[in-house]
C-alpha cells in the first residue's frame, strides 16, 4: 500500500460494525465511518446510530436514489407493457405509483416491481454497497488507496469461514475483516470494555438489527417483530400494496419467493402478505397449529418489556 490510504468503516447499527469502529478507535486509526440508510431500519436503529455518533464521533450518512430508474420504468410501462399484453388497467395502476417516495428501500422495490428475496438479494448491493462506493469510496480512491473495514465474522455463516482477513479487490481498494475470528460474546464484551451500549433491539429478541424485517428473518424472529413492533408489520403491508401495483403480475410481497409462478394474484396476496406470514409465524408442526405457550411468552415480553436476548444479554 502507498502512504496515502483512506480507512473507511461501514456502520450498520449492529453489534459487529459497532465493535469494528471501536477497534479502529482503540488502534488510533484515522477513519471515515459510513452508515448506508436503507429506509427499512427500525426507528431504534436510527436512534442508536445517532447515539453512536455522539459517543464515537462523526458518521457520514448515505442514501441510494432511484429517481432516474423509476423514470425509466415509467417510460417502459407506457411504451412496452401494451406490447406484452398487459391490460390498460394494470398499466394505469402501475403508473399511479411509479413516482419516487424518497425512501430507498421502497423506491428500489417500486422500480423492480418486486421485493428482494434470498435468491435475488439485490437489496444489499443497491442500498448499501453501491451508495457507499459511489458516494464515499470512489472519491477517496481518486486521492489514493482505500481500506474498507468490514464487520463480518466466521461464526455468522459457513460462507464467511474462509474469508481472508485482508484481500486486495483491485484498483487501490482493499477489504479488511479484523473481526473474522471473533465470537459474538467477544463482540459484546468489546462494547462493555469501551463503555458503549449495544443496540437495544438485541435485548428485545432480535438476532439481527438491520432491515426490519429482513428477507432472511427467521420464523421465530418474525413472531417477535409482529408482537413487539406491529407498526413495522403494518408499514411493510402498505409497501406490499404499493409494490404490487408496480408489479407486472399485480402482486408482490416481502416473503413470496415464487415470483408469481403457480399462484394467482389473489392467492399471492391472500397467502403471502406479511400479515398472513406473521400469523403463520405463531404456529408449530408445519403451520398446522398455534403454539400457544410460545405466543403467550412473546406477548408477555411485549407487554412488560422484559429482556429477551438470544445472546444472553439479560443476565
Amino acid at each position: 500500500m502507498t502512504d496515502n490510504v483512506t480507512q473507511i468503516v461501514s456502520i450498520s447499527g449492529g453489534k459487529d460494525s459497532t465493535a469494528l469502529r471501536l477497534l479502529a478507535i482503540e488502534k488510533g486509526v484515522e477513519h471515515i465511518a459510513v452508515f448506508a440508510d436503507t429506509g427499512h431500519e427500525h426507528p431504534t436503529t436510527y436512534e442508536y446510530v445517532d447515539y453512536l455518533e455522539q459517543v464515537t464521533g462523526p458518521i457520514v450518512r448515505v442514501r441510494a436514489d432511484f429517481t432516474r430508474q423509476i423514470a425509466g420504468k415509467r417510460k417502459f410501462v407506457r411504451e412496452k407493457w401494451p406490447e406484452h399484453g398487459i391490460s390498460q388497467e394494470k398499466i394505469e395502476r402501475a403508473l399511479a405509483v411509479l413516482h419516487p417516495t424518497g425512501n430507498p428501500f421502497l423506491d428500489l422495490c417500486i422500480w423492480k416491481g418486486r421485493f428482494p428475496s434470498t435468491r435475488a438479494r439485490f437489496c444489499s448491493q443497491e442500498l448499501k454497497h453501491e451508495p457507499i462506493f459511489y458516494q464515499v469510496v470512489e472519491p477517496a480512491l481518486e486521492r489514493g488507496e482505500v481500506v474498507s473495514w468490514q464487520g463480518v465474522r466466521a461464526q455468522e455463516s459457513p460462507a464467511r469461514r474462509n474469508l481472508p482477513v485482508i484481500e486486495e479487490v483491485g484498483g487501490g481498494l482493499w477489504n479488511y475483516r479484523p473481526l473474522i475470528d471473533w465470537t459474538h460474546d467477544e463482540v459484546f464484551d468489546f462494547h462493555r470494555r469501551h463503555g458503549v451500549k449495544w443496540n437495544p433491539l438485541y435485548e428485545q429478541g432480535m438476532g439481527r438489527v438491520g432491515c426490519m424485517p429482513c428477507i432472511h428473518c427467521r420464523k421465530d424472529e418474525l413472531h417477535q417483530i409482529a408482537s413487539k413492533f406491529p407498526r413495522e408489520i403494518q408499514r411493510v403491508f402498505e409497501w406490499e400494496r404499493i409494490v404490487s401495483q408496480a408489479s407486472k403480475c399485480g402482486a408482490s410481497t416481502l416473503f413470496h419467493k415464487q415470483d408469481c409462478a403457480g399462484l394467482t394474484r389473489d392467492e399471492i396476496w391472500a397467502q403471502e402478505n406479511i400479515i398472513s406470514k406473521a400469523e403463520w409465524a405463531k404456529t408449530s408442526r408445519g403451520g398446522r397449529q398455534y403454539d400457544m405457550c410460545r405466543i403467550a411468552d412473546v406477548e408477555e415480553e411485549a407487554e412488560t418489556g422484559v429482556c429477551s436476548s438470544i445472546y444472553g444479554l439479560c443476565e
